[in-house]
């Protein structure tokens, strides 16, 4: 009763909630037709990915998100392994950066598989679609990624038939002080060390998927 009464307190339209005493929540996702689930159990962040739904261990010494943007909710994905398959990630780890670059400049026009967050950047874009309301979406790629591997990455969401409202190719540059910039109310990302980085700025959690994460 508290939690639904403070929803209301608050002004929050939440209409449905599960409470497990303690058990694990994840079950419930895909009934709830869930697209983002968040967590401090890295083993319920997992079961969540393993069953389809988009989910991030949250970090709860981040940064508190920035109050000046007070009419959007602004969110940021990392590229591989989130948004993308880990493909060019494995690439990567195996050979280097001079074969992921030659690996992803020959295979441009070919789209990238999808990640476990597509589901949510295509649920964003829905409610970017939707008639204007007093909340608008505002969202950003920030990758590793820089050129030539650009172009696969932006080829394969042209593909997917979304739009995403700024990107950042940094070229392996720390993600945090541009995170800081753009003032997202959250930030995706499969790999621990750029989580610690961008949580010194923003709120950030940690993608327990592909290959950085077996």
């Amino acid at each position: 009763m508290r939690v639904f009464r403070s929803a209301q307190h608050y002004g929050l339209a939440v209409q449905r909630g599960v409470f497990t005493r303690g058990e694990s929540p994840w079950r419930y996702l895909r009934p709830l037709s869930a697209n983002l689930f968040l967590s401090t159990n890295e083993a319920d962040v997992r079961s969540a990915l393993a069953a389809g739904v988009p989910a991030a261990r949250v970090y709860p010494h981040s940064a508190r998100a920035s109050s000046a943007h007070p009419g959007e909710v602004r969110i940021a994905f990392d590229g591989d392994a989130v948004l993308f398959g880990d493909e060019a990630e494995r690439i990567y780890q195996d050979a280097g950066l001079a074969a992921f670059q030659a690996h992803e400049k020959l295979r441009a026009a070919k789209p990238l598989a999808p990640g476990p967050f597509k589901p949510l950047l295509e649920a964003l874009q829905r409610l970017q679609h939707e008639p204007a309301g007093a909340m608008r979406i505002r969202t950003a790629l920030v990758t590793a990624r820089s050129a030539p591997a650009h172009e696969r990455a932006i080829r394969t969401l042209m593909d997917w038939n979304i739009e995403i409202d700024e990107a950042m190719f940094l070229g392996g540059l720390a993600k945090g002080e541009f995170l800081r910039e753009f003032e997202p109310d959250f930030f995706f990302d499969d790999q621990t060390g750029h989580i610690e980085n961008a949580a010194e700025h923003v709120p950030a959690g940690h993608v327990a998927a592909g290959v950085s994460n077996l």
